[in-house]
C-alpha cells in the first residue's frame, strides 16, 4: 500500500485533485468528511464541543452550527486549538480504521486540510501539495462558498503559508490554470510516480535506476534530505537514531549526482539485518541486495584512506522505491572507518571551497569512465584517497569530531 498525503490551502482547488485520483483508481480517505462524521448529531465528539463552546453553536435541530463555530475559532487562537484538541484525535483515529480497510495494493491519498499544520507530513511515503495564488483563491472562496473577502483572508491567514506546505512538499501542484491542464498534471503524477511507486513499496523493490551524473548544486537538496529524515526517523521509531546528511549533496554549492544520500547510525550490523530493515522497506527504503561493503560516490577505500580493506568500511544500503527521488540510505555502525569517513569528508569540503572547486572534475571523469555510464561507480580514483588524506590533515589542525 502507498500512503500519499494530499494537502493545500483553503480554496487552491485540493478537492479536484483528489477526485481526479478518484478517477484513475486511488482510495480516498478525506479528511473534512470525516471531521464531519465525527461531530454529527449523537457523537462524542459534538458533544465535547458543546461542553468547550456552548450550546450556541449548535442549530435549532441539534447539529453543529459550523458557520457560528467558524466564527468563533477562526479568530481566537486559543479557541482553535481548544477545537482541535476535540477533532484530531477522533479524525485521526477513524482515517487509520480506513487505511487498515484499503487493499494491499492500493494508493491511499489522504487528504487532509492541515496536513502539515499537525505535523502529519514524515507519516506518508509522498506528499503532495496543491499550490494556488491567493488571489484566485479569494476569488473562488467568494465565488464558490459565498464568504466575503475578510473571512476568506481569515481562513487563509489561520492555515499555514505556501513557503511552509513547500518544504512538506514532495510534490507540488500548480493550480492557477484551467481544470484541464491540473488533470493532466495529476494524471502523469499517476502513471509515472504513484503507480510504480506503489508496487515497489508492497515488492519491497528499489525503483530502477537512471543514469547518475553530476549536476548542478540544487539549493533544496538540503529541504529534500530534511523530509526524508523525518520519514525515516518515523518509520524507525521507537529507536532514537543518529541521522545525518552525507555524500556531495549535504555540501552548499557543490556539483554532483542528484542523489540524496543518508547516513544512519547503528549501534551493530545485528541491529540493521533486525526489524530496523523491514520497517524502512515499509517506508519506501527498501534494502538493496548484495551490497554489504560501501558504495558511495566519494569515498574512497584503500591502504591509504586508513580503512585497511574491508574491515570497518561493511554497511547495509536501503535504496527508494520512489522512482521521482533516487537516495542512498547507508547504515553504518557508530565509529567504523565508513562512518568517519562519510562525516569528515562532508565537513572537510564544506569548509574548504578550494577542494569543492576540485570535485566535479572528478565525478565527472568517473562519469565518463562507468561501464554503466551511471557514474556512481566505486571510487577509485586516486583523488580520492588524496583528498582524505587532506581531510584528515584538516581534522588535526581543527579539533574537528564526528
Amino acid at each position: 500500500m502507498l500512503r500519499v498525503g494530499l494537502t493545500g490551502g483553503i480554496g487552491s482547488g485540493k478537492s479536484a485533485v483528489a477526485a481526479r485520483l478518484a478517477e484513475r483508481g486511488a482510495v480516498i480517505v478525506d479528511s473534512d468528511r470525516i471531521a464531519r462524521e465525527v461531530v454529527a448529531p449523537g457523537t462524542e465528539g459534538l458533544a465535547a464541543i458543546v461542553a468547550a463552546f456552548s450550546d450556541r453553536v449548535l442549530t435549532a435541530d441539534g447539529a453543529l452550527d459550523r458557520a457560528a463555530l467558524g466564527a468563533l475559532v477562526f479568530a481566537d487562537a486559543t479557541a482553535r486549538r481548544r477545537l482541535e484538541e476535540i477533532t484530531h484525535p477522533r479524525v485521526r483515529a477513524r482515517s487509520a480504521e480506513l487505511f487498515a480497510a484499503a487493499p494491499a495494493d492500493a494508493v491511499v491519498v489522504n487528504d487532509v486540510p492541515l496536513l502539515v499544520e499537525v505535523g502529519l507530513a514524515p507519516t506518508y511515503h509522498l506528499v503532495v501539495v496543491v499550490r494556488t495564488a491567493v488571489a484566485t483563491r479569494l476569488e473562488r472562496l467568494a465565488r464558490t462558498r459565498g464568504m466575503s473577502r475578510a473571512e476568506a483572508e481569515r481562513r487563509i491567514a489561520a492555515q499555514a503559508d505556501d513557503a511552509r506546505r513547500s518544504a512538506a512538499a514532495d510534490v507540488v501542484l500548480d493550480n492557477d490554470g484551467g481544470l484541464d491542464e491540473l488533470h493532466a498534471a495529476v494524471d502523469a503524477l499517476w502513471s509515472a510516480r504513484l503507480v510504480p511507486y506503489e508496487r515497489n513499496v508492497r515488492e519491497r523493490r528499489v525503483a530502477p535506476g537512471r543514469p547518475v551524473v553530476p549536476t548542478a548544486p540544487d539549493p533544496t537538496w538540503p529541504q529534500q534530505y530534511a523530509r526524508l529524515a523525518a520519514r525515516i526517523r518515523h518509520a524507525l521509531a521507537p529507536a532514537d537514531l543518529r541521522i545525518d546528511h552525507v555524500g556531495p549533496t549535504a555540501v552548499a554549492g557543490l556539483a554532483g549526482p542528484d542523489v540524496i544520500d543518508v547516513q544512519v547510525t547503528v549501534p551493530s550490523m545485528a541491529e540493521a539485518d533486525g526489524p530496523l530493515a523491514g520497517r524502512l522497506a515499509d517506508a519506501g527504503f527498501p534494502r538493496v541486495p548484495g551490497v554489504r561493503g560501501d558504495h558511495r560516490r566519494w569515498v574512497g577505500r584503500d591502504a591509504g584512506t586508513g580503512g585497511g580493506g574491508d574491515e570497518g568500511w561493511e554497511q547495509r544500503l536501503h535504496g527508494s522505491a520512489d522512482p521521482g527521488r533516487p537516495v542512498a540510505v547507508h547504515l553504518r555502525v557508530a565509529g567504523s572507518a565508513g562512518w568517519r569517513h562519510a562525516l569528515l569528508m562532508r565537513d572537510h569540503l564544506r569548509a574548504d571551497p578550494d577542494r569543492r572547486a576540485a570535485y566535479p572534475a572528478v565525478q565527472r571523469e568517473l562519469a565518463a569512465s562507468a561501464p554503466d555510464g551511471g557514474g556512481s561507480g566505486t571510487a577509485d580514483d586516486p583523488w580520492f584517497a588524496e583528498e582524505h588524506l587532506r581531510a584528515q590533515d584538516w581534522a588535526a589542525r581543527s579539533g574537528w569530531r564526528p
